[in-house]
């Protein structure tokens, strides 16, 4: 219908009320839209370029030709009725999806609407509905590790002492190292970013070698002492250890949070803290690296300034290193612990009874 957009009859009557819908400016958009399209069918434009010129559908155009031919003006007025265009699901159907995206589906790692659709008979856009309806979210799995240190409470309690009641004339530092760091190159130069582009960069890469990280996040100021050395063993650590030393005040305590790494543990280093007996050690529990801060910077140096750094050599990585660090230094921004060891204990907790494990207890050692 209206292929040929022969120009539509419009009586005068009919031409000035057209005529006055458009220019009053109480008339609702809807309806003076429907009376541009008319006027401009009676004018003899064609369908398309109607809507071109009005920034509608060329459908809408013919629909309202089609009634406005077959109504006349009371048809601009006269909305269909709406409602419903689909069946609601019923209750039960509804469960149904719930109780299988809670489950593995069959020869897959997880759901996706379109299998769940077709193992239920709905539509897709049903599924989309009812898991977002109940918050599901199939295609997204979060890691957890609970420790199984049998000296977890008192570690942690350890350590979140120092990040919420620091003892007086000493320092906290978070130590720990990030090891190979590689320096890699890209095979071919990128594009920068514009609009309507992202920035791009070469999947492949060249190995330029690789340097390791030793870092010590102080915790009252948010500052960092940064060394980079070529290998990661126990005389490494003893070189940063004696940094930190040369470092500091010397009146002053030093406080250390570290992992449970071996090199931290070795004799040497055990003889040089004795001998230094300033330096105190704090070891966070097995598998909580989110226990230690420094790690939550080494995050930030790795978004910021490693992943996407094209690095044509150690060196060029390493002065990209420490000008990140001298560069945070100069205004630095403390993390600052909130979560107390209560509060802690309690949500490992809830996972160790999720997983059917008996929960943390404190116990009493003679």
């Amino acid at each position: 219908m209206w292929a040929n957009s022969a120009a539509l009859a419009v009586t005068p009557e009919d031409w000035r009320e057209l005529e006055r819908i458009v220019g009053s400016g109480k008339t609702e958009q809807r309806i003076a839209l429907r009376a541009r399209i008319v006027l401009g069918a009676g004018s003899g434009k064609s369908n398309a370029a109607l809507a071109r010129e009005l920034k509608t559908s060329r459908p809408t155009v013919i629909d309202w030709r089609a009634r406005f031919a077959e109504g006349g003006m009371a048809a601009l007025y006269d909305d269909r009725p709406r409602g419903r265009s689909f069946k609601p699901l019923g209750r039960a159907k509804e469960a149904e999806v719930i109780a299988r995206t809670q489950t593995a589906p069959p020869q897959a790692t997880q759901w996706s609407c379109r299998r769940m659709a077709k193992i239920c008979g709905i539509s897709k856009a049903s599924v989309q509905r009812i898991w977002q309806a109940n918050g599901l979210k199939p295609h997204l799995v979060k890691t957890f590790k609970l420790s199984n240190d049998p000296d977890f409470i008192e570690k942690l309690e350890d350590v979140v002492g120092l990040y919420m009641n620091p003892p007086d004339h000493a320092l906290v530092f978070c130590i720990d190292e990030k090891s190979q760091i590689q320096a890699l190159d890209r095979t071919q130069p990128g594009l920068p970013m514009k609009k309507g582009r992202a920035g791009t960069m070469t999947h492949d890469y060249k190995r330029n070698g690789t340097t390791t990280l030793f870092a010590a996040l102080d915790v009252l100021k948010g500052e960092v002492i940064g060394r980079c050395m070529p290998r990661h063993r126990h005389q490494e650590f003893l070189k940063f250890l004696k940094a930190i030393d040369r470092a500091t005040p010397k009146h002053l305590d030093i406080h250390c949070i570290a992992d449970n790494y071996a090199t931290h543990k070795k004799q040497e280093v055990k003889d040089w803290l004795a001998k230094h007996p300033r330096f105190h050690f704090h070891f966070i529990p097995t598998s909580s690296s989110w226990l230690n801060l420094v790690e939550r910077w080494f995050g930030s140096i790795t978004a910021e300034r490693i992943r996407r750094g094209v690095f044509k050599s150690v060196d060029e990585l390493e002065r990209a290193i420490h000008d990140y660090i001298e560069h945070t230094n100069a205004n630095p921004k403390p993390f600052v612990w909130t979560k107390s060891a209560n509060d802690i204990i309690l949500k490992v907790n809830r996972g160790r009874t999720a997983l059917k494990m008996p929960p943390l207890k404190r116990v009493d050692k003679l």
